[in-house]
């Protein structure tokens, strides 16, 4: 396939290589997602630092070259044809994290929030219990404003570096990210996210631990752990639980294909085995119809579907 790729794109990884990130070629994207779903991607970028993000994201920009950053993948769904276009991998290359000051910490996009809840936990630093189990990385927890159990990430978060689609790197306040349930100024903006610092208040370690592992319980107690999803399907409407809506409109255990409404918990969406991209978003479409006709309401998909094509 290598070989058949268009010239800008040649351009755009040659470069990646010039900087020594870790260029995948034809890379099945079910390994990146927690659905275990998707088809290829035309190239992968294992992105190794901020420069090294600037740099692409203004190349990609110039040569109109398509791109998507990916973290986790703990919440898209992929195309069965795959993404046409360049993923740009922040994981493990660009996962450093260390301490600013006495109660900021500092996290580079690609940091698990484990790793940083457990980095926290190390400091006696409490405010970042709600994401402990919440298995994405800083990226799209910020991305997302990621929360559980009454916190949310803008709680926390203090101020986010990015890099804007021309490759100018960016300093932004907590007062500018435009957070709310589920969403920030990413979610409509092409800037990509580098590193958040996060500013958090001295605790005592046991008294962290303990709300830790007392949070990371009720999640194995009550959620679907067991079968690959991108976590809750949907988002919460107000007033109401879409877990409980759905329930109560009949659709615990309803599947079509290999996608299944949760027996555990209606909330959530699993490939119970062999699910494509097709009968999850016809599983979704049906909940939708179903519950609204039910019980008037519509629940609005908290999963990021990702096209072949643009």
């Amino acid at each position: 396939m290598n070989g058949d790729l268009d010239m800008n794109i040649r351009s755009l990884l040659a470069l990646a290589d010039e900087m020594q990130c870790k260029v995948l070629y034809d890379e099945p994207l079910a390994r990146y997602t927690s659905f275990k779903i998707g088809g290829r991607c035309t190239a992968m970028v294992d992105i190794n630092s901020p420069d090294a993000l600037a740099q692409l994201a203004h190349e990609a920009d110039y040569l109109g070259v398509r791109t998507m950053a990916l973290g986790n993948g703990t919440n898209v769904l992929f195309d069965d044809r795959g993404f046409d276009g360049v993923i740009f991998l922040i994981g493990n290359s660009m996962d450093k994290i260390y301490m600013k000051n006495e109660t900021t910490v500092t996290a580079q996009a690609g940091c698990s929030l484990l790793k940083l809840c457990r980095f926290a936990l190390e400091h006696s630093l409490s405010g970042l219990e709600f994401a402990y189990g919440i298995p994405g990385t800083v990226g799209g927890a910020v991305y997302m404003n990621a929360g559980a159990y009454g916190g949310e990430t803008k709680d926390v978060v203090k101020l986010v570096r990015a890099v804007s689609p021309e490759g100018r790197q960016l300093e932004i306040d907590a007062g500018k990210l435009d957070m709310s349930y589920r969403h920030s100024r990413f979610c409509g903006s092409r800037e990509l996210i580098v590193e958040a610092e996060f500013e958090l208040v001295p605790g005592e370690h046991d008294t962290i631990q303990d709300k830790m592992v007392d949070l990371m319980s009720r999640r194995r107690e009550k959620q679907p752990l067991n079968y690959p999803s991108a976590g809750s399907t949907f988002k919460r409407p107000e007033g109401q639980f879409a877990g409980q809506l759905i329930e109560q409109s009949g659709l615990k255990g309803f599947s079509v294909g290999g996608a299944q409404v949760s027996e555990k918990h209606c909330g959530f969406v699993v490939n119970k085995g062999g699910a494509t991209c097709g009968d999850v978003l016809g599983l979704i479409r049906e909940v939708q119809e179903r519950v609204r006709e039910k019980t008037g309401f519509f629940l609005e998909c908290e999963v990021k579907y990702i096209p072949y094509k643009e």
